[in-house]
C-alpha cells in the first residue's frame, strides 16, 4: 500500500515545493514595496558604491556613467543593496537610482573577438531587417520586453534585441 502511494505522495510534494517557490518569488518585496530583486539604472553621472548601508561606510566602487543598469537585491532605509553587470556588490543610495529600465549588450562577450556583436533587428524575430550590430558592453534604454524579444534603443536605432544577449532584463521577464 506504502509503495503504491509513494510516487504520488513524491510527486504531490514536489509540486507543492514548486509552487510554494513560485509563489515566494513572486511576492518577495522590500521595504519599499517593489519587488526584490529588481533592475533600476543609475540617475546621476557620479554614484558611488559602498560597502554598508550609509555616507560613513567606505567607497568600493565609483561609477561614472547614467543610465548604467543595476540589480537591486536588498533594501535598507534608503539604501540599495545592488550588483552590476560584472557581478560587484554595494549599497548605493536610492535617490541615485532611476526606475528607467536599461541594459547593457552581453558583457559576457567582451573580449572575444571583434566579430562578436548582439544584433537588433526591426521585428521580434532572427529574420527581420537587421537594423544594428551591438559591440558587447554597449549600454541600450530598454522600452519593453514580452519574456523573449526587448524593444530598445540606442545611439538612434531603435529595434528588438533578444532578451537572452542583454543583462537588465530577467529571462522570460515581461514588461512595458
Amino acid at each position: 500500500m506504502i509503495a503504491k502511494l509513494l510516487p504520488t505522495l513524491v510527486l504531490t510534494l514536489a509540486m507543492t515545493a514548486g509552487a510554494t517557490l513560485a509563489q515566494a518569488q513572486s511576492t518577495n518585496r522590500g521595504a519599499s514595496g517593489l519587488p526584490l530583486p529588481r533592475f533600476v539604472s543609475l540617475k546621476a553621472a557620479k554614484v558611488n558604491m559602498r560597502i554598508g548601508p550609509g555616507i560613513d561606510y567606505a567607497i568600493s566602487w565609483r561609477y561614472t556613467r547614467s543610465g548604467m543598469p543595476m540589480e537591486v537585491i536588498q533594501e535598507y532605509d534608503n539604501w540599495r543593496k545592488v550588483r552590476d553587470a560584472e557581478g560587484a556588490e554595494g549599497w548605493i543610495n536610492q535617490a541615485l537610482l532611476s526606475g528607467e529600465r536599461t541594459a547593457i549588450a552581453a558583457p559576457w562577450m567582451r573580449n572575444r573577438g571583434e566579430d562578436v556583436y548582439v544584433e537588433m533587428y526591426g521585428d521580434r524575430e532572427t529574420r527581420g531587417r537587421l537594423v544594428a550590430k551591438l559591440a558587447p558592453g554597449v549600454v541600450l534604454h530598454v522600452n519593453g520586453c514580452d519574456g523573449n524579444w526587448c524593444e530598445s534603443t540606442v545611439d538612434g536605432a531603435s529595434g528588438w534585441v533578444s532578451q537572452q544577449e542583454i543583462w537588465g532584463a530577467y529571462p522570460g521577464e515581461a514588461f512595458r
